[in-house]
């Protein structure tokens, strides 16, 4: 769905309320962006201080709080709703433009814009703090300073594998929308199949490498729920049995199966349910999304009240940024309450649970900093990325967009896996083999050359 500019949209309730179209999807958009403020709270609570002042994960430390994560991981939720928006931009694309070629290239380039601009400005200014805390020595220190400024290198861009692995969906949603167009729902059920055919070969000795085929699987068949959402194929009933069946499968998994209970990943397992995906995830989000369902038309009437969706038109242009700085804010705030010496209650007592609101607080003021500077990234200039393929006679601007969009999609996971540390350059595992920070730069850098080709020839009243 398209986004407002939030110094262009209209600030009333009232106003905002009868500028929306009235067949938008109120709830569609309410999802998106609740599910990245819940990834952002969950971040929050997971992330914590020891009374010794150590940072740690909570969910570790108590692990009866794991199953906080059977509704805190909404990832599979943006997944659903971006489905619904790639195929309503789609269907926009081919009513503008019947003709095929450049289509492909024009969708890409508009969605890897929107992900590309706050992601890019983001990369910048760590990369920026890496190379600053090399030539000051901050990373080679011994002892605690050095090993920490080490690990926020790695581990603050991290939250990237989210961005690449929503651009490779991005790149898929013509294809898998002409499939849904053909087969409907069976294409869910043969990415489900699929799925867990995968994790039979990789729990049943076949090679871990295996397991990685899940990344496309289980977030593709969520994705493709978003066309079935936009069809109206997903009905009340069919939320039902997707909740019920959907949980239940999950529970089934973790309980007899090889699957740990925290549907995100933990330091120390030997399992992960996010990398790559899991089966039990995959479950998981369809219970998840078969919740959103259910409560559709609930929702829809709450949101059809101006007040309540001025809420969501006045957050959704500031939902992404928050999503990448969030953390920069949350390890700024805990390294400063150590450097305090603040004492820390025990991790899930009352006192712990009663400071969360606090904390809460200080850390969304701290975000919202980081936001009024960055934001101007994610809205980009006006128009940005909306051009039509035009009269694009150039053949090769689709097959060079698709090239880009998996040299793209590689080239911002290895970034998320490796960090930011180019001077370090430090080698780090990345599917088959150890790579660094640089070769993940060069691989971004290409793949941006590559979209960079596609974009439609100037006209002759543009040049003058």
């Amino acid at each position: 769905m398209s986004r407002t500019r939030p110094d262009a949209a209209p600030r009333t309730a009232s106003a905002i309320d009868a500028a929306t179209p009235p067949d938008r999807d109120r709830w569609v958009d309410t999802l998106r962006v609740g599910s990245l403020l819940v990834v952002v709270l969950g971040h929050w609570l997971m992330v914590a201080l020891t009374p010794d002042g150590q940072i740690t994960n909570a969910l570790t430390v108590v692990p009866s709080l794991q199953p906080l994560t059977w509704v805190l991981q909404v990832m599979p939720l943006f997944f659903l709703v971006g489905g619904v928006a790639h195929a309503h931009t789609l269907e926009s694309l081919e009513r503008r433009h019947p003709a095929a070629t450049g289509r492909y290239a024009a969708f890409f380039r508009a969605r890897a814009a929107r992900l590309l601009r706050p992601t890019l400005a983001f990369l910048a200014v760590y990369v920026l703090l890496g190379v600053v805390a090399d030539l000051t020595g901050l990373t080679s220190r011994p002892g605690e300073t050095g090993r920490l400024a080490r690990d926020a290198l790695v581990m603050v861009p991290q939250l990237l594998w989210f961005v690449g692995i929503y651009l490779g969906a991005c790149a898929f949603a013509p294809l898998m929308r002409n499939l849904h167009r053909r087969w409907g729902l069976r294409v869910v059920v043969v990415l489900v199949a699929l799925a867990c055919l995968v994790d039979a070969v990789r729990f049943g000795g076949g090679p871990e490498l295996v397991g990685n085929l899940n990344f496309a699987l289980v977030w593709l068949a969520l994705h493709q729920l978003g066309f079935a959402w936009r069809d109206g194929l997903l009905t009340t009933g069919r939320g039902w049995v997707m909740a019920v069946v959907g949980f239940a499968a999950m529970g089934l998994a973790i309980t007899v199966g090889p699957y740990p209970t925290s549907m995100v990943g933990l330091p120390g397992e030997a399992v992960s349910n996010m990398a790559p995906p899991t089966v039990a995830l995959l479950a998981q989000g369809i219970g998840i999304c078969g919740l959103a369902v259910v409560v559709r038309p609930l929702m829809t009437r709450v949101l059809a009240r101006p007040r309540a969706w001025r809420v969501v038109v006045l957050a959704g242009p500031f939902a992404m940024t928050a999503f990448l700085w969030h953390l920069t804010a949350l390890m700024t705030v805990l390294l400063t309450i150590r450097a305090l010496g603040i004492e820390q209650p025990a991790i899930a007592s009352w006192a712990w649970w009663l400071t969360r609101p606090v904390l809460f607080a200080v850390l969304a003021a701290v975000t919202a900093a980081f936001v009024a500077v960055f934001v101007r990234f994610d809205r980009g200039p006006r128009g940005a990325g909306a051009a039509g393929p035009g009269d694009e006679q150039r053949g090769w601007v689709d097959p060079v967009a698709a090239v880009s969009a998996a040299v793209l999609f590689f080239g911002i996971l290895i970034v998320s896996i490796v960090g930011v540390d180019v001077l370090g350059n430090r080698p780090v595992f990345f599917l088959v083999g150890d790579v660094t920070p640089i070769v993940g730069f060069a691989v971004l850098a290409l793949g941006l050359l590559l979209l960079r080709a596609t974009r439609p020839r100037p006209t002759p009243t543009a040049r003058l």
